[in-house]
């Protein structure tokens, strides 16, 4: 009997695998060749010389080669607490607490902070870590469609006299269509209902904002406005992990309730020597974003006078819109054979219909890269619409 169980989750598998396939959903690993234009390097930092020097000095002064343990077991060292510190003052926030992951850092938070007889409004769009971290904090969701705040006004007035948390959770920079969140606009509905307002600032840390402040920064806000920031560093800062700021209260109720903090093993210490390098350089070299504007530009001039299908975004994050799997495999493929890296988007990562090149840029692309991406993409783009 246990052979005939087996057996048969085996090829419930293989079935639900041969479906992936038909339907041009089958993900795989690829040794990337060419341009690479699918990296989430914005800045370039993570092929800087300096980050691989800071990693080297800490693994030879690091007394281990791993952390050994969680931080509220033997994991911990003084140089995560350095880390954190830099990260409130950096993100404008009393306080912060480093994760692992960005996937960790929102799964952790949003479970850890909701329960059963609350209720989040999350955008249609969100990343697939705050649609997780809502799912198992067994919270009642609301999905609005994505940035429509006359339908989030809606959802608000259906639950107006509920007497339970209520939190609007939502990414800054979309990252799969390089599109903004109305901040100020979601700021002023969460003041005038006593609300609270989560946003995972992963894309635009680093980037955004004439200092690198993200999205807040781009708008104005303070820690007034948005209470609780999720920000990645494996991004714009070229490094590894995640970081939840906010009230002191806040961190500590995280450091004693998020699963994936205090059951996650610690990461290297070098880790984090190579992300204070990183915050450094991001703070100083403010030309890294304007190489970065001015490239985005480019780009989207020239990919618009030979015809490519862009979405509105004016930040790194250039979707292609081809709409079926077919369609954008076959753009990959040939893009591939022309030396430029770039990855198809698919369902379930977005809306069936909507599958998409993700063009992503980095202040390390040439010119010639960049007009040369265009003008191969307003070839395969071609091919696909005549096919």
């Amino acid at each position: 009997m246990p052979s005939e169980h087996k057996d048969k989750v085996l090829n419930e598998m293989e079935s639900a695998l041969a479906r992936l396939q038909e339907r041009s959903q089958l993900r795989d690993f690829a040794q990337i060749e060419g341009v690479n234009f699918c990296s989430n390097d914005y800045l370039g930092l993570a092929q800087d010389h300096r980050l691989k020097e800071a990693v080297m000095e800490a693994v030879k002064a690091a007394p281990l080669t791993g952390g050994t343990g969680s931080r509220l077991l033997s994991g911990h060292d003084v140089i995560w607490n350095g880390l954190e510190e830099e990260f409130a003052e950096f993100a404008g926030m009393e306080s912060a607490l480093y994760f692992s992951s960005g996937y960790g850092a929102n799964v952790g938070l949003l479970t850890a902070i909701l329960g059963k007889h609350d209720v989040v409004f999350s955008d249609a769009l969100n990343h697939a870590s705050l649609i997780d971290g809502i799912r198992l904090s067994g919270a009642r969701r609301e999905i609005y469609p994505h940035l429509d705040l006359n339908a989030l006004e809606a959802l608000l007035r259906v639950h107006k006299t509920e007497r339970c948390r209520k939190i609007i959770v939502t990414e800054s920079v979309f990252s799969m269509d390089g599109d903004l969140a109305p901040l100020p606009q979601l700021a002023r509905c969460v003041r005038r209902r006593d609300l609270w307002l989560i946003v995972d600032d992963a894309h635009g840390l680093g980037v955004v904002g004439a200092d690198g402040g993200g999205v807040l920064e781009h708008f104005g806000l303070g820690s007034d406005a948005v209470p609780v920031l999720v920000g990645t560093l494996g991004k714009a800062f070229g490094s590894f992990g995640a970081f939840v700021a906010g009230s002191a209260e806040l961190i500590e109720f995280l450091i004693q309730k998020a699963r994936t903090y205090v059951y996650t093993t610690a990461l290297p210490q070098p880790v984090a020597a190579a992300t204070r390098a990183a915050l450094a350089l991001v703070r100083t070299e403010s030309w890294r974003r304007e190489r970065l504007r001015t490239l985005v530009g480019r780009f989207r001039m020239a990919a618009h006078a030979l015809g490519v299908p862009l979405a509105n975004s004016t930040t790194p994050i250039q979707p292609v819109l081809l709409g079926s799997a077919a369609a954008a495999l076959a753009a990959q493929r040939e893009l591939a054979c022309a030396g430029y890296w770039v990855v198809a988007i698919r369902p379930p990562s977005v809306p069936a219909g909507s599958a998409r090149l993700r063009v992503t840029l980095s202040a390390a692309h040439t010119e010639a890269e960049i007009d040369g991406l265009a003008e191969q993409l307003g070839r395969a783009c071609g091919g696909a619409r005549s096919a």
